[in-house]
C-alpha cells in the first residue's frame, strides 16, 4: 500500500531484551541481522509467489483481496482493493485492538506466567479455533468404523453449526426451507438416490509422494467402487495399478493430474485417464508449487517421479509453457490429442478475478473447471505455506457462476469446488452457489484413519497416512468401506437437506442462489455489517440459458491432421512397411507431429 521502509522498532528492542537469554554469544548486531535475514526471506518467498521480481514493484502493488471489510474502509484506508462481502469499519477494528491488549496486559491467571497457547497450526485447549476437533474426529471415525448414521450425525452438527464460532463464510448462510420459497417438501423416497449424487463427488489431488501407496489406493478403490473419481495429484501413478485386480475392485486413479513440474506425466499415464486436470494452482497454497521434502522420496516414489531418492522435489510456481490464455488453449488442445476419450480440466484458486479465468478456461474448450479454496490442507509442504494465502471458496466459486451464466458458457463446462468440504451442508451451499461436482480430500483420510496430527511434511505420520517410513505405513487401517460409507452419509445428509427444500433433481439445485440468506441467529458484534449480496447475485438472463453443465464441447479432433498421418502410416507402424505420404498443411493445423 505505498510503504518503502518499515522500522520494526518494537521487534528490535524485544531482541535486545532477550539478549542475555538466549544463551549464545551472540551481540546485539547479530541478532538483529539474523532478525533481518529471517524477515528478508518471508518476504522474498511472498513476493515470488506473487510473481514480482523487484521490492519496487511491491511497493503499491495492492495484491490483496479483502473478506469483511466495509466498502467505505476500504475506499479510505485500502483504496482499490477489491471485497467481495462487506463487513466491518474502522470501530470494530479498533475495539478489536483494544481487546487483544487487555488481554496480553491483563490479569488473566491463565496468561499470568504464559504466553497465549496459540493454537495456529495444531489444535490447542483455549487457542484458535478449528472445524476438525479432536470431538469431530473421533465421530467422524466411529462413524465410518461402525456403519452409525448417528454418530455421522453427531459430526455434522459440529462442523455445521457454526453460530457460535464462524468459522466459514458459509457457517454465516441460512438455507431456507421449502415454505419460505413457496414449496412444498416432498417424500424423501422421491429425492434423487445417493448412488447418483455420490458420482459427483470426487477425492482431492493427493499425491503418491504426500500420502502413502496404501492410503492413495485405498482412495482409488473406494471412489472407483462408487462411480466416482479419485485425483493422482501431481506426483504420476504406478503403471501396475491400471490392471483392475482379481477381485474386480480398480487401483486406477480416474483424475490424472498435470502440473507445473510434470512429475511422473508420461503417455502410459495420461491414456490411462478419464479425465486430465491441469493444476495452475492450489488453493491451500496459491502462487506456489507442489513441493515433496527429499525425507518422502524413497526409491519408488522417485521411480514414479523420474527423479533422483532423498532429493527433494519442487514444482515452479507458474507452468513455464503458460503465459497466456492462448497457451493454455495450446496445453488442453495438445492433451485432448493425447486422449480424446479423457475430459481435460482446469484447476484454479478462488479469488476475486476468477470468474473471468474461469470463463476463458471454457472458450478454450475445457471440460472443466475447478475451483479451490482455501481451507484445504496440504500434505507435503512447509507450514509457512499455508497461511494468509487464498480465498474461501464460496468467493471464487459465486463469481464464476455468475460470469459463466452471463456470458452463455455454464452449459459446455462443468464446475467442480474443493477446499474444506466435510458435509452435506457443504454439498447443498456449493450446489445452489453454482458448483456441479464436489472435491474431498482431509475428510476421506479421516475416514481412512487420519488423526490430524500435522506431521504430514515430516515423514513422521503415526497412522501410515501420510508417510513413506515402511514401519509407520504397517499403522495405516483405512478400508475402501469407510470411505464408502463417508460418502454415502454425506449423500444421505444431502437429501434429506433435499426434500425438506422440495427438490427432487440435484441438477434443480445448482445455481439457485435465492435459496440462501444470512444467517439471522448471528449474534457477533463483528458479524452486524456483514453483507453477502454479491455472492447472492443471480445474473438477469433467458430461461434458456443453463445454470449447470448439461452440454458438451467441441474440440474437432476428428479434424486434426495428425488423424490423417497416422492412419496414412498404419502400415508402417504395424508392419514395417516403407510408407511416402504427402499432405497439405495450414497454419491452422496445430502441433502437427509433436
Amino acid at each position: 500500500y505505498g510503504a518503502e521502509a518499515i522500522n520494526p522498532y518494537l521487534a528490535f528492542e524485544t531482541l535486545e531484551d532477550m539478549l542475555e537469554d538466549l544463551g549464545e554469544d551472540l551481540t546485539r548486531k547479530e541478532v538483529l541481522n539474523n532478525f533481518i535475514k529471517a524477515i528478508d526471506k518471508g518476504l522474498l518467498k511472498v513476493m515470488s509467489k506473487m510473481g514480482i521480481s523487484t521490492y519496487q514493484s511491491y511497493c503499491g502493488a495492492q495484491i490483496f483481496d479483502a473478506v469483511g471489510l466495509a466498502s467505505d474502509f476500504i475506499a479510505r484506508y485500502f483504496t482499490g482493493t477489491h471485497s467481495q462481502v462487506e463487513g466491518i469499519g474502522l470501530i470494530e477494528v479498533a475495539r478489536e485492538t483494544v481487546a487483544r491488549h487487555r488481554l496480553a496486559f491483563s490479569d488473566a491467571p491463565v496468561y499470568r506466567n504464559a504466553l497465549d497457547v496459540g493454537g495456529e497450526y495444531a489444535f490447542r485447549i483455549r487457542g484458535e479455533a478449528h472445524t476438525w476437533t479432536p470431538d469431530a474426529v473421533a465421530d467422524l471415525q466411529h462413524a465410518v468404523r461402525g456403519s452409525l448414521p448417528d454418530k455421522y450425525r453427531a459430526f455434522a452438527k459440529r462442523v455445521n453449526d457454526q453460530d457460535r464460532r464462524l468459522l466459514t463464510l458459509r457457517g454465516l448462510f441460512n438455507i431456507k426451507g421449502a415454505g419460505d420459497m413457496g414449496r412444498q417438501p416432498v417424500p424423501l423416497d422421491k429425492v434423487e438416490p445417493a448412488s447418483e449424487i455420490v458420482k459427483r463427488f470426487a477425492t482431492g489431488a493427493m499425491s503418491y509422494g504426500s500420502i502413502s501407496r496404501e492410503a492413495h489406493t485405498t482412495l482409488a478403490i473406494a471412489m472407483n467402487r462408487m462411480g466416482a473419481k479419485s485425483n493422482t495429484g501431481e506426483g504420476g501413478e504406478e503403471s501396475d495399478r491400471f490392471e483392475p485386480l482379481p477381485n474386480g475392485d480398480s487401483m486406477r486413479s480416474a483424475i490424472k493430474q498435470v502440473a507445473s513440474g510434470r512429475f511422473g506425466v508420461t503417455c502410459e499415464y495420461l491414456v490411462n485417464s478419464d479425465m486430465i486436470q491441469i493444476k495452475m494452482a492450489q488453493g491451500a497454497k496459491p502462487g506456489e508449487g507442489g513441493q515433496l521434502p527429499g525425507h518422502k522420496v524413497d526409491a519408488v516414489i522417485a521411480k514414479v517421479r523420474h527423479s533422483t531418492p532423498g532429493v527433494g522435489l519442487i514444482s515452479p510456481p507458474p507452468h513455464h509453457d503458460i503465459y497466456s490464455i492462448e497457451d493454455l488453449a495450446q496445453l488442453i488442445f495438445d492433451l485432448k490429442n493425447v486422449n480424446p476419450r479423457s475430459d481435460i480440466s482446469v484447476k484454479l484458486v478462488s479469488e476475486v478475478g476468477v470468474g473471468t479465468v474461469a470463463a476463458g478456461v471454457a472458450k478454450a474448450r475445457a471440460d472443466h473447471v475447478t475451483i479451490s479454496g482455501f481451507e484445504g490442507g496440504t500434505g507435503a509442504s512447509p507450514l509457512t505455506s499455508i497461511k494468509h494465502a487464498g480465498s474461501p471458496w464460496e468467493i471464487g466459486l459465486a463469481e464464476t457462476q455468475q460470469t459463466l451464466v452471463a456470458n452463455r458458457l455454464r452449459g459446455r463446462i462443468a464446475v467442480q469446488v474443493d477446499g474444506g468440504l466435510r458435509t452435506g451442508r457443504d454439498v447443498i451451499v456449493g450446489a445452489l452457489l453454482g458448483a456441479d461436482e464436489f472435491g474431498f480430500s482431509t475428510a476421506p483420510l479421516i475416514a481412512a484413519g487420519c488423526i490430524m496430527m500435522r506431521k504430514c511434511h515430516l515423514n513422521t505420520c503415526p497412522v501410515g497416512v501420510a508417510t513413506q517410513d515402511p514401519v509407520l505405513r504397517k499403522r495405516f487401517t483405512g478400508t475402501p468401506e469407510h470411505i464408502i460409507n463417508y460418502f454415502f452419509f454425506v449423500a444421505e445428509e444431502v437429501r434429506e437437506m433435499m426434500a425438506v427444500m422440495g427438490f427432487e433433481k440435484f441438477d434443480d439445485l445448482i445455481g439457485q442462489t435465492q435459496w440462501l440468506d444470512k444467517q439471522d441467529a448471528i449474534d457477533h458484534w463483528k458479524a452486524h455489517g456483514l453483507d453477502f449480496t454479491a455472492l447472492f447475485y443471480k445474473p438477469d438472463v433467458p430461461e434458456d440459458v443453463s445454470l449447470f453443465h448439461n452440454a458438451c464441447q467441441v474440440h474437432h479432433i476428428d479434424q486434426v491432421l495428425d488423424r490423417k498421418l497416422i492412419e496414412a502410416a498404419r502400415p508402417a507402424l504395424e508392419e514395417g512397411t516403407p510408407v511416402r505420404m504427402e499432405f497439405g498443411i495450414a497454419n491452422t493445423d496445430r502441433t502437427t507431429g509433436a
